[in-house]
């Protein structure tokens, strides 16, 4: 008797360099018991000191990744990150609406790279709040992220503020938000979903190390992982947080390249 794969889909950027990206999310799949599906939006050049080039897909190249895979693949949940383009986020959103069984898709709202560089233009980001977040099952912002999204000077920096960006940001249609806390101050990550007219605060240690590339990829990867494997997105929250922090600790052993190392994706499975 064969089984069936749990399948989620990617639709982002490609990084070189292997830490964050297409190629995080993959590896991030594959630990988690999913077998991973692309469709590429952007290409770059980086390594762990920065982004050095981005070349964006067109709009007809992404409809024609998307076509191919679900024209014979069935998807269990779908991951957004970096798309690069207004055209970009025009065609997935399009594309979204026409996705069979309506599965899960976790938006996480790459804006920057951690160095500064813009990863989608300004322009696009109205484009973003009224055709993706719509769409979204989950949106995934950091602090900094939260801010630009919701119009604030500044990020979020108490419990009450940042409950209230939450509220404003779920105003775009999104089912759920995910304010992630690793940008804020002191020695706790604090995390605040907003879902069903409810707060649900997730806390944890912070892992000092300099090995943080792809943290918010791997993040949103997982929870659509664990969402494509039936999990409800409370639940899909708090294993992904737990399976993040036990990669960043694994991360934090090894080094690679000169800059911001990645994550240990398959720490579970290496001596």
């Amino acid at each position: 008797m064969t089984k069936a794969f749990r399948t989620v889909l990617t639709i982002a950027g490609s990084d070189s360099s292997g830490g964050a990206g297409i190629q995080a999310d993959i590896k991030t799949f594959a630990a988690l018991e999913c077998f991973g599906l692309s469709v590429i939006t952007a290409l770059t050049a980086q390594n762990t000191t920065g982004v050095n080039a981005i070349y964006p897909l067109t709009g007809k190249c992404i409809r024609e990744q998307f076509w191919g895979i679900c024209g014979d693949i069935t998807i269990d949940a779908v991951k957004i990150g970096m798309l690069g383009s207004a055209d970009a986020v025009i065609a997935v959103s399009g594309l979204l609406r026409e996705l069979q069984g309506k599965p899960p898709v976790i938006v996480d709202t790459v804006l920057a790279s951690s160095g500064g560089i813009a990863l989608v233009p300004l322009k696009a980001i109205p484009i973003m709040k009224e055709e993706l977040f719509p769409l979204a099952s989950l949106i995934t912002p950091n602090l900094p992220e939260a801010a630009m999204l919701a119009g604030l000077k500044l990020p979020p920096a108490t419990q009450e503020a940042i409950e209230e960006t939450a509220v404003k940001l779920l105003e775009t249609g999104a089912a759920s938000v995910l304010i992630k806390g690793g940008h804020g101050e002191g020695e706790e990550c604090c995390d605040c979903l907003y879902i069903d007219n409810r707060f649900v605060w997730f806390s944890s240690k912070k892992i000092v190390t300099g090995n943080t590339h792809g943290t918010g990829c791997t993040l949103s990867s997982a929870i659509a992982a664990f969402m494509a494997r039936g999990e409800d997105t409370e639940g899909a929250v708090k294993r992904a947080k737990e399976y993040l922090d036990g990669a960043l600790q694994a991360g934090a052993r090894y080094r690679l390249g000169s800059g911001s190392g990645p994550l240990h994706h398959f720490y579970r499975f290496w001596q």
